[in-house]
C-alpha cells in the first residue's frame, strides 16, 4: 500500500501523513508498536492486574477512540507487513506478560489473556452503541475481570 493508499483510506492528503510521519516504513513502525499500550496496561500488581487491564482498556477506548491492541487482528498490508506486526505483537505484548506470569504455562496463560482483551475490544468496536457502551468501566471490570484474573494468577 502507498502512502497516497493510506492517506486516502485515512480521509486526510498524503501531504499531512508524509509531514507527521514521515516516510512509510516509519509510519508502519508507529502503527508496529505495541510497547506504549503494553506498558499501561500491564503497569499493575499481579493481585489487580485482571480488572487493571479492562479499566486501562475501556478507558483508553473511550478517551482516544481507538483500540491499542485491535489493530493487530485487522491490519492490512502484505504478508511481510502483517508477519512483522504479529511478530512485534509477540514480543511486546505476549512475552512481555508471560514474563510477568507466575506458576504453570505462563506462554499460554499469557496469549489467552491477550485474545480476552483483543476480544473485550472486538465487542466493544462491534456493539458501538449496545449494553457495553452504557455501562462503565468498573461494571465491565466487575463482570470481565474475575476472568482476567483467574488467568493471571493461574
Amino acid at each position: 500500500m502507498t502512502i497516497r493508499g493510506i492517506a486516502a483510506d485515512a480521509g486526510v492528503s498524503a501531504s499531512l501523513v508524509v509531514k507527521h510521519f514521515g516516510r512509510k516504513e516509519q509510519l508502519f513502525n508507529t502503527v508496529a508498536d505495541f510497547g506504549p499500550a503494553a506498558e499501561e496496561l500491564f503497569d499493575a500488581p499481579l493481585d489487580g492486574l485482571g480488572r487493571h487491564m479492562v479499566l486501562t482498556l475501556v478507558r483508553r477506548r473511550r478517551e482516544q477512540k481507538g483500540d491499542p491492541l485491535l489493530r493487530v487482528v485487522f491490519s492490512l498490508g502484505n504478508h511481510d507487513e502483517r508477519s512483522l506486526l504479529r511478530d512485534r505483537f509477540h514480543e511486546q505484548v505476549t512475552a512481555r506478560l508471560t514474563a510477568r506470569l507466575p506458576g504453570r504455562e505462563p506462554a499460554l496463560r499469557a496469549e489467552l489473556i491477550a485474545g480476552q482483551l483483543i476480544g473485550l475490544g472486538a465487542t466493544l468496536s462491534l456493539h458501538r452503541e449496545g449494553a457495553g457502551s452504557l455501562a462503565t468501566p468498573e461494571h465491565l471490570a466487575d463482570l470481565y475481570a474475575p476472568a482476567m484474573q483467574a488467568l493471571v494468577a493461574g
